[in-house]
């Protein structure tokens, strides 16, 4: 995990990345962290289990949203921080709404890359992106051919950013696919996801579920949106 900034008046910001990324890769180097800096934040931002500097086990047991979502309270525990503002993108998104809806730590709560697959489903878009072509494509010791392009997408980003493939695999097969409790979501909170993003699909539905919460689109892809400055003003003007 990272920790950046000095304690302040206002709790720190948590940052929990998507799949296939890191705190460096979806935070840091979008600009964001910086960004919350200028403002005074400070920020605690964690590598997932599998993902980043962690340590990457390759048994699916390890892993699924409910355990992430503990291991940010434990994280908490350890920091001993009392209260977070706490921001999740897709993968990350799940988790901090799992969290939120089961930890009076968070005051408010920023979510992107989700849609109505959290209020179907409990988790991601697993009809656009199936969940065993995810998992064959990042088991294969070559890169597939013939790969669904919504899979092809995430193997080659995880390629390129040196990502643990066995270890993203095993959170793949243990995907969070339950009803989250999203009436107990009650802390001001804010949905952000791209036009273009076919994983974050119909999002007003999932804004509808919960009981304080507001939709922003921005222009961008499910990867993509993550890096346009609006992004990071949006989280920034949220938690501030």
């Amino acid at each position: 995990y990272f920790v950046w900034g000095e304690a302040g008046d206002r709790p720190p910001v948590f940052l929990h990345h998507g799949f296939a990324a890191s705190a460096l890769l979806n935070w840091h180097g979008t600009g964001v962290v910086q960004a919350l800096l200028d403002t005074g934040r400070q920020i605690i931002a964690i590598d997932a289990r599998g993902h980043g500097a962690s340590d990457a086990p390759t048994d699916p047991v390890f892993y699924g949203e409910v355990r992430l979502a503990k291991d940010v309270g434990e994280l908490l525990d350890r920091l001993d921080v009392e209260q977070v503002d706490l921001a999740g993108y897709s993968m990350g998104a799940i988790t901090a709404l799992i969290f939120a809806s089961g930890d009076d730590r968070v005051r408010r709560l920023w979510i992107g890359g989700v849609g109505e697959a959290v209020t179907d489903l409990g988790g991601v878009e697993t009809r656009l992106l199936p969940p065993g072509a995810l998992i064959a494509a990042l088991e294969a010791d070559q890169r597939p051919a013939d790969m669904h392009p919504g899979v092809a997408e995430f193997r080659i980003f995880a390629e390129r950013t040196g990502g643990h493939l066995k270890a993203l695999a095993a959170q793949a097969r243990s995907l969070h696919a339950a009803p989250i409790a999203l009436d107990l979501v009650r802390m001001p909170t804010r949905l952000v996801v791209g036009d273009q993003d076919p994983l974050a699909r119909n999002p007003q539905r999932l804004v509808a579920a919960l009981p304080d919460a507001e939709l922003i689109i921005l222009p961008g892809t499910h990867l993509g949106v993550c890096s346009i400055p609006q992004f990071a003003e949006s989280i920034i003007a949220f938690v501030n």
